[in-house]
């Protein structure tokens, strides 16, 4: 599964006269590297062959403004495991656009969608607030559109994996999210 992902990534988005991104797996921990740090292209990095974290990292990059594609991480602010209560609330708003388009992507891959609160050193799980959020972010995506990047990847995803079209807000339902 994670090699198909990886295939409709760079199919979609690895041209060098397009926008020269590759998304690899294999890696300790996930990471963006852009272009100018040696490697041609510009590439993320996502944890082992876990095909959720590579949704997830390809989330990541499809939130990402140019500008921010430009910042190895995108510039983000991240603190690690084993966060306080109030990093772990700035951490749930900061993450609620990326986690709502992996499952959107989960979606289009047959994939169950789990929220990751990225947290276990604290005992933290993901808030009530933080799954609706989630839940509202993918409504308003699915009926209002989503950036070129991620309906292209979606789509595409959906057509490889033979799922319905996942842009269908009727395909969430809140009580789904554990």
């Amino acid at each position: 599964m994670t090699e198909r992902i990886v295939t409709v990534f760079d199919q979609c988005f690895a041209a060098p006269d397009g926008l020269n991104t590759r998304l690899r797996g294999g890696f300790e921990e996930p990471y963006y590297r852009p272009a100018d740090q040696g490697l041609g292209f510009h590439q993320i990095e996502f944890t082992r062959d876990y095909p959720a974290s590579a949704l997830h990292e390809a989330a990541h990059w499809c939130v990402a403004g140019a500008e921010r594609r430009l910042l190895a991480d995108y510039g983000y602010w991240y603190a690690p495991d084993g966060r306080s209560v109030a990093q772990q609330q700035e951490f749930e708003r900061v993450e609620v656009k990326p986690q709502a388009l992996e499952w959107i992507f989960a979606r289009a891959c047959g994939m169950r969608f789990r929220v990751s609160a990225d947290n276990l050193d604290a005992g933290l799980g993901p808030s009530e607030r933080f799954k609706g959020a989630i839940w509202q972010q993918v409504q308003q995506y699915c009926t209002q559109g989503i950036n070129p990047r991620a309906t292209l990847f979606a789509r595409s995803l959906a057509v490889v994996f033979e799922c319905a079209d996942p842009l269908q807000p009727s395909a969430y339902r809140l009580e789904d999210l554990v």
